[in-house]
């Protein structure tokens, strides 16, 4: 696998696996991470997942007898034993259908993993009875993973029949090498090619392309544009909170499908320095996510708002943001100024009494675009505290001048596109690269490199 290069010359590998996006390799399924991680999806993920089918409403016994829905069931069957909740999800769809299912039978619910069924088995069996009913099998199935194949992989370099990382097998007549251990404990459970390239169409249907924090999706056909932050989707629902907050050229056209695979976060629907007042009066400055409170009329005036910008929110839509410092008669530029030196044209932002330096021109027209700085002389640069240099927003695609790798900004840091496929694949457009210099982008932290099947964050 190789880095992504703005002039399409390959250099540099990368030593990450393809994963079955764009076609199955039997020798190589998911990654361990995508098997292990506990935390790859919360309750309200999963239940995002769960409402497309029956599975959204149903409650059951868990493996303990408790009364709990099937969410939940899978949660903590996922955090208990160590596994992904992914994996599980695709698990119960490649088994019994169950997550898109509407109508399942008994039959599917008692049997949700396929644990402890094989192929010649019967499941009137009385000892299989003590593994039937979904919450036994949601909880069997990850700890036949984690505490079963992962645990003999790592103890004796293969599970107790003949998978493990790097051994030659022959599935259906075909040799396959396992290439981690993810790859031969799936192998260990469903011995068969086909249903393990089943496994590998819904993962890579539901979880193949995550896209980074910061990236803009907009269904196809559709008009409304969501913002991608911590698996969430987060409707932009005014033009103008679009257009103030984030760059619509980097809007991604992207299918339904790939939009219905995040849950709706909280919505985006005031331009950034609104001024909201809630149903108790009170006025707050809106500051990206965060409202601050105006502590006075006092301040209100003295800072220049004017109460036509005011916007009338309810006491709810108040609560839905996170809580900042107030804004008093102490707080300088709580709005935030561009100001550019006299002397060298340097450029500083200034918000709060600190100053941040803007190193690149690109940087300044991602922040700030059609704003021009106020010319002024270093004595009033100089009264403010000095901040860390400002970054490029996420979501933005950049190169630096002589480093031809090309990166996505997502948490702040810079993520190498591993592959030109990867980058169509997500949809960029190479028109919105940006090019910084290269002492720009090192401000940047790097990240870890970015593939078609990469974790959100």
């Amino acid at each position: 696998m190789q880095r992504l290069l703005a002039t399409l010359a390959l250099s540099s590998l990368i030593l990450t696996p393809l994963s079955s996006a764009l076609a199955f390799d039997p020798n190589y399924i998911i990654s361990d991470d995508d098997l292990t991680n506990p935390f790859a999806l919360d309750r309200n993920q999963i239940q995002a997942y769960l409402d497309r089918g029956y599975l959204g409403t149903y409650r059951t016994t868990d493996s303990a007898g408790v009364m709990r829905y099937a969410a939940d069931i899978i949660l903590r069957s996922a955090q208990s034993a160590g596994v992904s909740p992914k994996f599980l999800l695709v698990l119960l769809q490649k088994e019994q259908s169950l997550v898109e299912d509407t109508a399942p039978t008994q039959n599917q619910l008692d049997w949700a993993t396929g644990y402890g069924v094989c192929d010649d088995c019967s499941k009137s069996d009385s000892a299989l009875a003590r593994w039937q009913g979904f919450g036994k099998q949601v909880n069997s199935a990850a700890l036949q993973f984690s505490e079963g194949y992962l645990a003999d992989i790592a103890a004796n370099g293969k599970t107790a029949g003949k998978y493990g990382p790097d051994l030659a097998v022959k599935i259906d007549s075909t040799t396959v090498t396992p290439a981690n251990a993810a790859t031969a404990a799936l192998y260990a459970y469903t011995p068969h090619l086909h249903g393990n390239q089943n496994f590998a169409a819904i993962w890579d249907r539901w979880f193949g392309q995550n896209y980074p924090d910061g990236s803009l999706l907009q269904a196809v056909g559709s008009a409304g544009v969501y913002l991608i932050q911590d698996g969430y989707r987060r409707p932009i629902t005014s033009h103008s909170a679009l257009t103030s907050r984030f760059n619509a050229a980097n809007i991604i056209q992207v299918s339904q499908t790939i939009l219905n695979n995040y849950p709706d976060g909280t919505p985006i629907s005031f331009p950034n320095y609104s001024l909201l007042e809630d149903e108790e009066s009170n006025i707050y400055l809106l500051v990206d996510d965060t409202l601050r409170k105006i502590a006075s009329d006092d301040v209100f005036n003295s800072i220049g708002f004017s109460s036509d910008e005011i916007v009338n929110i309810t006491d709810t839509e108040r609560d839905g943001y996170t809580m900042g410092d107030d804004i008093t008669s102490s707080t300088i530029a709580p709005t935030g100024q561009l100001y550019q030196l006299k002397t060298n044209k340097a450029i500083y932002y200034v918000r709060d009494g600190v100053r941040q330096v803007i190193v690149d021109p690109a940087i300044l027209a991602a922040r700030f675009p059609n704003q021009t700085p106020t010319p002024v002389d270093s004595v009033v640069i100089e009264q403010y505290k000095e901040g860390k240099a400002l970054l490029l927003p996420d979501g933005n695609l950049v190169k630096g001048a002589t480093d031809p790798t090309v990166y996505v900004i997502t948490g702040g840091m810079r993520r190498a596109i591993d592959s030109e496929a990867t980058f169509l694949g997500f949809g960029w457009s190479w028109s919105n690269i940006l090019t910084i210099s290269d002492e720009a982008l090192a401000l940047h932290p790097l990240g870890a490199v970015l593939s078609a099947n990469s974790a959100a964050k």
